[in-house]
């Protein structure tokens, strides 16, 4: 059992704040997961991330197991990204401009020269069931082997880091990046 220290909940309280207030999520969308060592500390399904409470970090195992209940539906995702990459942390959000670029594009090819250094070009995936599927695990995880972010389309961006901080950083360029190709589309 991990004792999760005052740090590692501030900063899921911190990153889900700053999800929600950046609107990358609704309300109750999202989640958000940690990787220590076999153990992964994940978001309770249908938490609130701009209010996270230490009753809403869930700890469970690297492999499914009893304590997945009331975890966030995504946790199959979660794992396989865990399994398939060296991650330490993924941030799973609703960001609309990210939707709405996997509706009209393969990839998302960023024009600004921060995305293009940070996240470079990001590959959409698609899964015919989008939510919580062994499906969208597989495509994601075998993305995310490569990149540090992948947008899953229909359902938004899966991201990998070292930290929370890290994966959300990945989040917020791919949004500015796909807000920044809606409105110069828009200005054709």
């Amino acid at each position: 059992m991990i004792m999760i220290s005052d740090e590692l909940f501030a900063s899921f309280r911190d990153t889900g704040r700053d999800l929600f207030l950046t609107g990358a999520v609704s309300s109750h969308g999202g989640n958000m997961s940690v990787r220590i060592g076999d153990r992964i500390l994940i978001t309770r399904s249908g938490s609130m991330l701009g209010r996270l409470t230490r009753k809403d970090v869930l700890e469970t195992g690297i492999d499914a197991c009893a304590e997945d209940k009331g975890c966030s539906r995504e946790l199959v995702v979660h794992r396989a990204i865990y399994q398939a990459t060296d991650a330490h942390a993924v941030v799973h959000a609703h960001t609309v401009h990210t939707v709405h670029r996997s509706l009209v594009s393969e990839a998302i090819v960023p024009l600004d020269s921060e995305s293009k250094a940070i996240i470079g070009d990001v590959p959409i995936v698609s899964a015919e069931q989008t939510i919580a599927s062994p499906e969208a695990a597989g495509v994601l995880s075998a993305a995310l082997r490569e990149k540090k972010i992948a947008v899953l389309r229909t359902h938004g961006p899966f991201s990998r880091g070292a930290t929370l901080e890290e994966a959300f950083y990945h989040v917020s360029c791919l949004e500015a990046s796909a807000k920044l190709l809606d409105l110069a589309e828009a200005c054709r």
